[in-house]
């Protein structure tokens, strides 16, 4: 076995914790894996690892050797993975980064038919409404909206356009009246994103107000999802996407407020790395999405972008 193999072999180790572990992880036995540390321990003239009873660990050389072999370990699964996607079969794990309240009402109950259309795939998701670096914390797509896109890098397709609108539920509406303009709007408990002042900016289409209502409150949450709960539990006035609030209005939970007024839509979308050598996953994913979503009520809307997101 040469020293490249035998490299590898090694960073295994150092990460399984135990010969044992290791050797299973390789289907290889642990006097064949144990026997290949020393032969690499002779070639480099130095000792790796220390050997206790309950594992291995490095030694100070080996843990500066280990960030060697680490490195050539991950470009070895690069190429490794590269020649599995040649087939141009789905397959893998793939990790998806998705805004919280689309994650959660819409992204999760589509992805049934994902996965049901590409079996060989697996599902990592982490809703969040963070800003999402997909190179640096691997993720192969993120689903939110265009303007969180900051790095120029990466591509973009619409998914769907996401009209919103000013709503309240019965109760809260019961204790403090009904506004019908932003006079008596500025007069209400208006829900607000923390974080995100761009995001409690409601752009108006009264010019006593210029072109921005500034949306004050007592109650701010981190996530669009937040501000749903506390709009059903009565406490204010909240802008809200309509994908989230139709079924509400229908059921009556939630009423539409100022419903003449049109607040600015915004794309939601998916951002994924460059086009060229697209893993098969990946691109399947995206054409899903697209396709899934065309033809929801909300895609055909005409509005332009708001400076935030909801």
């Amino acid at each position: 076995m040469d020293i490249s193999a035998q490299m590898l072999i090694f960073a295994n180790v150092v990460e399984q914790g135990s010969i044992s572990a290791a050797a299973r992880s390789m289907g290889q036995t642990p006097s064949a894996v144990s026997k290949q540390i020393g032969f690499l321990e002779d070639q480099v003239h130095y000792r790796l690892l220390n050997r206790t009873r309950t594992g291995v660990s490095p030694t100070q050389e080996g843990k500066e050797f280990y960030e060697k072999c680490k490195a050539m370990a991950d470009k070895f699964k690069e190429a490794e993975a590269l020649i599995s996607n040649l087939d141009g079969i789905p397959r893998g794990i793939l990790r998806i980064a998705c805004t919280v309240a689309f994650g959660k009402s819409q992204l999760i109950r589509v992805l049934p038919e994902f996965m049901e259309e590409y079996p060989e795939v697996q599902i990592s998701l982490v809703l969040t409404d963070q800003e999402v670096d997909l190179q640096s914390e691997g993720f192969d797509a993120a689903v939110c909206f265009a303007e969180q896109r900051k790095n120029p890098d990466m591509v973009v397709r619409r998914i769907m356009c996401s009209r919103r609108v000013l709503c309240a539920a019965p109760s809260y509406l019961e204790r403090r009246g009904i506004p019908t303009d932003f006079a008596a709007l500025a007069k209400h408990n208006c829900l607000r994103i923390s974080g995100n002042s761009g995001r409690n900016s409601w752009t108006t289409v009264e010019p006593d107000y210029g072109q921005d209502f500034e949306a004050q409150g007592n109650f701010d949450g981190n996530s669009t999802d937040v501000i749903l709960h506390a709009t059903l539990a009565g406490i204010g006035i909240a802008r809200l996407p309509r994908y989230l609030t139709d079924q509400k209005f229908q059921s009556g939970e939630l009423v539409h407020v100022m419903p003449e007024y049109s607040p600015p839509s915004t794309d939601i979308v998916v951002m994924f790395a460059e086009r060229r050598n697209l893993a098969p996953k990946t691109r399947a994913f995206v054409d899903f999405l697209v396709r899934r979503f065309r033809d929801v009520a909300d895609n055909q809307a005409i509005g332009s972008r708001a400076k935030g997101s909801d």
